[in-house]
């Protein structure tokens, strides 16, 4: 039987290794830019996803923000609390409840989306429009062909 060519590799040139290491610190940077506004990079993709005016069921809302079910709704509790989110019934299907952003989410959103924005420009800028365009061309192929199979 064949040997995998990654099976010689150490760890760290994994190619899932990699990928989690590149999220990691994509995400530690962001993070330090949204803590001037006291916002987890979690949240502030629930901010962004929901920034449209459609209301998003927990399903769709934790597909959309990559977290499971359980952090999710600690987190939507949360942002309950605080004012940011709120729970309405789908009028549609009165047996489904949809989240929203409140008028205070939606200015939170409004202010770290220029963080956001900036942070992505740091990274293109890094390694220019090209390879930053082909990088993500590239992973969301990936992703593509990983949840075909």
């Amino acid at each position: 039987m064949a040997k995998s060519a990654s099976s010689d590799l150490p760890i760290t040139e994994h190619l899932a290794y990699l990928l989690a290491q590149a999220n990691r610190e994509i995400s530690r940077q962001l993070d330090e830019r949204l803590r001037q506004e006291g916002v987890p990079v979690e949240q502030s993709r629930i901010l962004t996803i929901l920034s449209g005016d459609k209301g998003l069921s927990m399903g769709e809302l934790a597909e959309a923000v990559l977290l499971h079910h359980p952090t999710l709704t600690k987190m939507v509790d949360r942002m309950v609390s605080d004012a940011l989110v709120y729970r309405a019934q789908d009028p549609k299907d009165r047996r489904k409840v949809l989240l929203y952003l409140s008028d205070r989410g939606k200015a939170l959103a409004k202010r770290i989306k220029p963080l956001v924005q900036s942070h992505e420009a740091r990274i293109m800028q890094d390694y220019g429009d090209k390879s930053t365009n082909e990088l993500k061309r590239l992973l969301g192929s990936l992703i593509e062909r990983a949840m075909s199979t």
